[in-house]
């Protein structure tokens, strides 16, 4: 009975040990891909697991909405213009054959302003499997340049493959189950040296600068990829520039000198997605937190919420001095300095943490947008306000009061979409929008304690994904927001491509999905930023983060921009002469 106790007990002990190895194994092997670059790498992306990756983005939402089967009904039309849909298909197949671990891409130095970079993976099976499919993308390389020189080079035990197309080269080495490749010989000699442990200098190795230890540190043990940037290079290049032109500023140190490390991690959780951002630098707010005061003003129709400490005060006196500032901001300065108003006195009249919320009401046409500030000095205050209604010669404010409440109200020139800016004063808040009536609901929840959107149960859940933040916070109902742009613009779009057929080749609007089958896959994009230790963390999770949707808003603003264009030449081909009718000069009114 001893004996077959004991024999369990070594059996238990057996499989801990190697669990724990194998474990083990999983967390330091992006760790071994810092051991083989040079400390002084400048960037580096590191991706633990290809085919796992792809697996949890099959899972996700986002991924699971583009899979809809009335979604690829209405996507079949527009992706069938991309010629080369079929090609990285292709390609992503002969990548999950490879079944590659631990892909790195990084760039190690741009001395001479010549910048070399260095990759690989670790790959499944033998060198000529491996080679089946790397081979094929070096004669794509070798076609697509004829003049290239192709050359095999011997170095220690390993063959390397040289590809020069002046003034590109490409050499490639592997080393099983590492498959190298540099854009400089060197580098990839180095690269090898380091994965046989003979290099010179052992311990000048990434692993062992402070800065990218502490960026991994921050690190969660599973991610999909992160990233590395250490900005040192080129807040070096940044100064010597200052001292170069001999800039008043050159012994101030700026943002980007003062940042020790930037990092990044990508990963998958229950079907989101979580970005995680790391700046290593020192606190630059002192005894200020964030409290989210102005989430009082939201309703169950906010969309759209945002909280952040950003004093406007701090930033006067650097964009007065600032050159090629225009537009409305300068006015505004002017209108400032012509009023005697300085940082100081913007300081003492406002705090330092603004806010914005977005509401769009099913009987609205479009949302209401307003933004906050804490008040604390409110006569001080008021001569900010009247400064900023006197930036405008040709624009007429007025002023009313209303239950201890000043109202500054401007009517808009515009006759197409008719707005009336509105700034609402108390004691304790300033309110600014579009619309007197929804500054006007606004300023009557600002004097309650409780809040629709902080109680409802969508925003609650999103909240507790992330820590609380300490100096920026965010959400975005994605359902809500795309219910309401599928009921303001659909009816549009069916209009539009009715008297635009040419749009029908492209895309088929009569089968744009439900907003049912959209929004089932859309959850809230919550965002959060706070101080810890010796950095700021800043982290977003949704069906795509706020830094993707921004992004992503970019590249369709700059699609949308494109199609105007085209639109508006089809227009102006049909020779119509449209008549500009002058706007009447404005009488500014009497300074309140």
């Amino acid at each position: 009975m001893k004996r077959v106790l004991l024999l369990v007990i070594i059996g238990a002990v057996a499989a801990f040990g190697g669990w724990y190895v194998w474990n083990l194994s999983q967390k330091t092997s992006s760790a071994y891909v810092s051991v083989l670059l040079p400390r002084e790498t400048i960037f580096v992306a590191h991706m633990p697991d290809f085919n796992q990756t792809r697996d949890q983005w099959h899972h996700s939402d986002i991924y699971l909405l583009y899979r809809e089967p009335a979604v690829q009904d209405f996507l079949r039309k527009p992706l069938a213009n991309f010629s080369k849909r079929d090609t990285a298909s292709q390609t992503l197949r002969e990548i999950e054959q490879l079944d590659p671990k631990n892909a790195f891409f990084a760039l190690t130095s741009i001395d001479n302003n010549s910048p070399k970079v260095v990759g690989g993976f670790r790959f499944q099976g033998s060198v000529a499997e491996a080679e089946r499919v790397v081979g094929k993308w070096r004669s794509k390389l070798l076609e697509n340049n004829p003049g290239a020189k192709r050359e095999k080079l011997q170095y220690e035990r390993h063959e390397i493959e040289l590809v020069t197309a002046t003034p590109f080269t490409l050499a490639t080495a592997y080393d099983r189950p590492w498959f190298f490749a540099a854009t400089d010989l060197t580098e990839l000699k180095g690269l090898l040296d380091h994965a046989d442990r003979r290099a010179k200098n052992p311990m000048e190795i990434l692993d062992t600068d402070e800065a990218y230890r502490a960026a991994v540190s921050r690190r969660p043990s599973n991610y999909a990829v992160f990233f590395y940037l250490q900005p040192k290079t080129f807040a070096k290049r940044l100064a010597a520039l200052r001292a170069a032109i001999q800039s008043s500023a050159a012994n101030q140190r700026t943002m980007l000198e003062q940042v020790r490390s930037i990092s990044g991690v990508t990963r998958f959780e229950n079907g989101k997605i979580n970005d995680l951002l790391f700046l290593g630098m020192p606190k630059l707010e002192q005894d200020v937190a964030l409290t989210r005061s102005s989430l009082t003003l939201g309703t169950k129709e906010t969309f759209f919420y945002l909280s952040m400490l950003l004093n406007l005060g701090e930033k006067i006196e650097t964009l007065n001095q600032a050159a090629g500032i225009g537009g409305m901001v300068q006015k505004i300065l002017q209108s400032f300095f012509n009023s005697g108003i300085t940082s100081d006195d913007w300081k003492a009249a406002f705090g330092a943490e603004l806010g914005s919320l977005a509401d769009w009401p099913s009987s609205a046409h479009w949302p209401s947008l307003l933004l906050t500030l804490p008040v604390l000095d409110s006569a001080k205050a008021g001569k900010v306000v009247e400064a900023v209604a006197r930036t405008d010669q040709g624009a007429t404010w007025t002023q009313t009061e209303k239950d201890g409440v000043r109202y500054f109200s401007m009517q808009s020139p515009g006759s197409l979409i008719a707005i009336t800016p509105t700034i609402a004063l108390s004691n304790r808040i300033l309110i600014a929008g579009f619309n007197p009536v929804s500054v006007e609901e606004a300023v009557k929840r600002s004097g309650g304690t409780a809040s629709e959107l902080a109680d409802s149960p969508t925003y609650k859940g999103a909240e507790r994904l992330l820590p609380a933040p300490t100096n920026f916070f965010s959400y975005v109902d994605t359902a809500l927001l795309y219910s309401r742009l599928d009921a303001a613009l659909r009816p549009m779009l069916l209009m539009a491509a009715a008297f635009m057929p040419a749009m029908t080749k492209s895309v088929d609007l009569g089968k744009l999905p439900s907003p049912e089958v959209i929004t089932k896959h859309l959850s809230p994009i919550v965002s959060s930023q706070r101080y810890d230790r010796d950095g700021y963390v800043a982290e977003s999770i949704g069906p795509v983060t706020l830094d993707q949707s921004v992004i992503g808003l970019a590249i369709f603003s700059g699609i949308g921009a494109a199609t105007r264009q085209k639109a508006g030449a089809g227009l102006a081909g049909w020779g119509a002469s449209p008549t500009i009718n002058p706007q009447p000069t404005l009488t500014p009114s009497p300074t309140p």
